[in-house]
């Protein structure tokens, strides 16, 4: 896979918590590149540049002063790539769509979650390889887990369509109908390539584990 497949982006402004996940990482023994930014704004600049494999969110990085929530944030972050979330316990109810469609991990930010973050990281990461592997080498080996990685790779976009329309469709009261009858379609048609992935991620697997049997 390329440098650019191995990258992790770090988004805090906590330097304390930068550098103990930076260091667990490191200490993990991965060779992946690690990015980072203080803010959800300035991440997505750099990710023109350099898209990466996953993406660490803090909590302390969302510019709650300006109006920017943690579930508008992530739902943005998703359409680049998985992310990995520290938050406040009570928040992890907010992210329950993205969490629940396999875009996001969560970690409640309290104590020593520094670890945790960056096993889920590095967990996302061996992810983007395996899916490298089967795009570019398919292989016996890795064929049986094509179904997986199908759904992984495509509901993690999807996941990003499906949130920003929803937060959209939240203030509804300040759209005109034709835009709301349009995000609406989107949504349905969202749900529907989701439905469509699920089975054939379903049928791979089925007729993977039969070729095995037989």
């Amino acid at each position: 896979m390329t440098l650019t497949d191995r990258t992790m982006f770090i988004i805090s402004a906590d330097a304390a918590a930068t550098q103990e996940c930076i260091n667990e990482l490191t200490a993990s023994g991965g060779h992946s590149q690690i990015q980072m930014a203080s803010s959800v704004e300035e991440a997505r600049r750099q990710f023109r540049r350099t898209p990466p494999a996953v993406v660490f969110l803090d909590e302390s990085a969302v510019d709650l002063v300006h109006g920017e929530s943690l579930e508008s944030a992530v739902a943005l972050l998703t359409e680049t790539a998985p992310v990995v979330v520290a938050a406040a316990p009570e928040k992890q109810a907010d992210l329950a769509f993205l969490i629940t469609s396999s875009a996001v991990d969560f970690v409640t930010r309290t104590g020593r979650f520094a670890p945790i973050a960056a096993g889920l990281l590095d967990r996302r990461v061996r992810m983007a390889e395996r899916t490298a592997g089967v795009i570019q080498f398919p292989n016996e080996e890795l064929d049986g887990d094509f179904g997986e990685i199908l759904r992984h790779e495509v509901n993690n976009p999807l996941t990003g369509i499906l949130g920003n329309t929803e937060l959209l469709l939240a203030r509804r009261d300040r759209l005109p109908p034709a835009a709301i009858e349009r995000l609406q379609t989107i949504a349905e048609l969202a749900v529907r390539l989701r439905e469509t992935v699920r089975r054939l991620s379903n049928a791979w697997e089925e007729h993977h584990e039969h070729a095995h049997h037989v």
